[in-house]
């Protein structure tokens, strides 16, 4: 990885890169460097990365291969950056390089103080891709720069989604990464006169009847609540059709993150919850779908490849070639598609997400929140897998919302601190049961 992006490339458009260590980063960067070998101009230069910190090496080599000049490391440990500086240095020797590096941030704010630092404007784009509610900050950060924001971090919008809206300062600021919403956002585009061609998002839905969000189902589709019981740690994260982080391989296979994309699909396209239908679609090429008050559906079929709304994310509303990295669908072999029902019995946690969402602007929060307790409990060997919704359940029936429906950053992330308190507190009543 060496010489990827030249530095002829000076002028273009910018892109500030959150979480670039991860799967939606180390994605991201192939992209980048898919569309600098296209003729369109649509390659951004890297003009900033952001990383927790578990993977310094990697991220020093992306930064001598993009040639970024600004760095940002959650880490709090004021040794990561001369530990970054020495990766740094071992990774422009081996590229035969200069280190392009000017400047490293560190600790908590570092994502949000790297998208100041690196003065982005309405043509700029942030591609936050960070998993978890420590996104919501950079993406309240990126809006009010003016960029664009290249949207992964779902947890954003479900922790803090009126604050979101009301950060956004432009229609179509906000493009959806996610694989359901970059596919809602272009059947969206194909469907109302027209009106979505530039905004992918807060769309007028004058003629829409409904979403309808798919779900692969995960690893346990099929079996009953009563089989889940049992299931370990490394059989929820052996995902059928997906690549993902811990988190959300786990997310799947309990469905709430399919009950988190709801309440995003809600906030992005001001769909009622009511009228976003969930289908179980065990193949992961349709990737979601938007039924018209005609009577007629239109879809997006692709593999099941995040390196495609990424780039859309990154070139929205313009269509990049991709050949040689994203392969198209076949249609010249023997293919059939699946559609069930979901099974609310066994997978309950895309009620508890309506519910949730319906109850007060920050039960979603509470329910994100308590999630990520569970779910890390749950690959500690703490907690079972059944418990993780049972007990995201009673922390969002246990939440007192303030009477005031209008919130601020301090009351989201009161209740955050909240659920995750109250959701330890279950766990350890789980474990010493």
């Amino acid at each position: 990885m060496s010489g990827v992006v030249a530095s002829t490339q000076s002028g273009a458009r910018r892109l500030v890169l959150l979480g670039s260590t991860g799967s939606i980063g180390t994605q991201a960067l192939e992209v980048v460097s898919r569309l600098a070998q296209g003729e369109e101009g649509l390659a951004p230069r890297v003009a900033g990365l952001a990383a927790g910190g578990g993977h310094l090496a990697l991220l020093a080599q992306q930064a001598v291969a993009y040639e970024v000049p600004l760095l940002a490391v959650a880490s709090p440990d004021p040794a990561v950056a001369v530990q970054l500086r020495e990766h740094l240095a071992h990774a422009a020797r081996e590229a035969g390089v200069a280190d392009p590096v000017r400047e490293i941030l560190t600790g908590p704010t570092a994502a949000s103080d790297l998208i100041r630092a690196a003065q982005l404007g309405e043509s700029d784009t942030v591609l936050n891709g960070v998993t978890g509610s420590v996104g919501l900050v950079p993406t309240l950060t990126a809006l009010a720069s003016g960029a664009t924001l290249a949207l992964a971090n779902k947890e954003s919008l479900v922790v803090g989604g009126a604050l979101v809206r009301q950060a956004m300062r432009r229609p179509g600021q906000i493009v959806p990464v996610d694989s359901e919403h970059s596919a809602i956002a272009q059947c969206l585009r194909s469907g109302l006169h027209g009106k979505g061609l530039t905004s992918p998002v807060l769309t007028g839905r004058s003629e829409v009847r409904r979403l309808v969000l798919t779900a692969s189902g995960g690893p346990f589709r099929g079996r009953r609540r009563s089989e889940l019981t049992t299931v370990t740690a490394a059989q929820a994260l052996a995902h059928p059709t997906w690549a993902m982080g811990p988190v959300v391989t786990v997310n799947s296979s309990t469905l709430i993150n399919k009950g988190l994309e709801l309440i995003e699909a809600h906030l992005l396209f001001d769909v009622d919850p009511a009228d976003i239908a969930v289908v179980v679609h065990p193949q992961s090429v349709i990737h979601s779908m938007v039924e018209f008050i005609d009577g007629a559906t239109i879809a997006q079929a692709s593999p099941p490849d995040m390196r495609l709304p990424i780039a859309l994310g990154l070139t929205w509303p313009e269509r990049a070639d991709l050949a040689g990295l994203v392969r198209p669908n076949s249609w010249q072999s023997l293919t059939s598609w699946d559609f069930e029902p979901l099974d609310t019995e066994a997978f309950p946690a895309v009620d508890l997400a309506r519910s949730a969402v319906a109850a007060s602007p920050t039960h979603p929060a509470v329910l994100n929140a308590a999630n990520e307790q569970t779910v890390a409990a749950f690959l500690d060997g703490r907690l079972a897998w059944t418990d993780i919704v049972d007990i995201d359940a009673q922390v969002v029936q246990d939440h007192q919302a303030s009477a005031d429906q209008s919130v601020d950053l301090e009351a989201v992330l009161e209740a955050e601190t909240w659920a995750r308190g109250r959701a330890e507190e279950l766990i350890s009543q789980r474990r010493s049961a």
